[in-house]
């Protein structure tokens, strides 16, 4: 069965597109490698180009019968999406359009859809569940929310049914280390304190440590790339069953604070990694940990790498290779 993934060259595109293929399907990566890297793409066809262009949708369709699309095309850094929301607006929200009338068009009936907690903004109550209230604080969220509720609306008025998966922070690495986490310029805990580690920078900063938390510093869900994959194919699974569709958060249910992050790499590495603590950035709520149980309900999903140590040593594993 052939599945087109748009974004598969990209960090969770690549790792869907290889866990799709250790299960059976042809994932059919559309990039157009703005962010992502062309080495990412082996499991599949790859064909360049945008989400809205629509004579490689055209070619692609002419070439493959596809059966259902994962979408993870867009851009995602929240601060550019303050100071350009333009290029967040025309790509992630306008682009997305395009690419559903084309799924229609095709007869494609099945979408995957990656979605983001910062639909959610300001958490009320934590753990933050999927019937938390919706008040995304910048572009980048906002243009995930929107798309849920076009998805909405053109699954009630088109022969379309959805997955929107709303992810916490995916981290971590294939265990393979076949492939990573490797954006340019990266912004991710994560990789940036695997940086100091490796010696690329000198230090990593910590913002702000004067939260309501154990330590002072922010606390995060960090869900490995792989769980994250899994969960994708589970809810195409459940889509090409008939069911119905869905908003679904993906995280462990656990968070771990900043300095704890920095105090399991410096374990895992051997290495002391050295931070600055510097101003709150704006908007950052305290803690963000999601309440899981309905993609443990719905799609019969469950974690399998929920620790830390597990998602920062597969990081580093890859981290030193590149």
């Amino acid at each position: 069965m052939d599945i087109l993934v748009t974004g598969g060259a990209g960090y969770i595109g690549s790792h869907c597109c290889k866990e799709l293929r250790r299960r059976g399907y042809t994932p059919v990566t559309l990039d157009n490698l703005v962010y992502g890297h062309r080495k990412n793409v082996r499991w599949g066809p790859f064909f360049e180009g945008s989400i809205d262009d629509c004579k490689v949708l055209d070619n692609i369709f002419n070439h493959h019968r596809i059966q259902a699309a994962l979408h993870f095309a867009a851009f995602a850094y929240v601060g550019e999406s303050v100071t350009d929301p333009q290029k967040y607006y025309q790509n992630n929200l306008k682009g997305t359009i395009g690419l559903l009338d084309s799924l229609i068009a095709h007869g494609v009936k099945y979408v995957i859809f990656s979605s983001s907690c910062a639909t959610y903004g300001i958490p009320e109550n934590i753990p933050i569940d999927e019937t938390h209230s919706q008040h995304p604080i910048n572009p980048y969220g906002k243009t995930k929310y929107m798309v849920e509720e076009i998805l909405g609306d053109y699954s009630n008025a088109y022969p379309i049914d959805y997955m929107s998966l709303r992810y916490f922070n995916a981290a971590g690495a294939d265990l393979e280390s076949e492939i990573g986490e490797e954006h340019d310029p990266e912004t991710h805990l994560i990789p940036l304190v695997l940086d100091v580690a490796k010696g690329r920078s000198k230090k990593v900063n910590v913002f702000g440590t004067d939260y309501d938390t154990e330590d002072g510093s922010c606390i995060r869900d960090y869900i490995h790339v792989s769980d994250l994959a899994d969960a994708h194919v589970l809810a195409l699974e459940k889509l090409l069953e008939g069911h119905q569709s869905e908003f679904i958060n993906l995280g462990t249910g656990k968070g771990y604070s900043v300095l704890q992050v920095i105090g399991t790499a410096s374990k895992i590495t051997r290495i002391d990694i050295s931070y600055e603590v510097t101003n709150r950035r704006p908007g950052d709520p305290a803690i963000l940990v999601a309440a899981n149980d309905k993609a443990r309900r719905v799609l019969g999903w469950s974690p399998r790498y929920p620790d830390l140590e597990t998602i920062v040593s597969s990081a580093w594993k890859w981290h030193r290779k590149i």
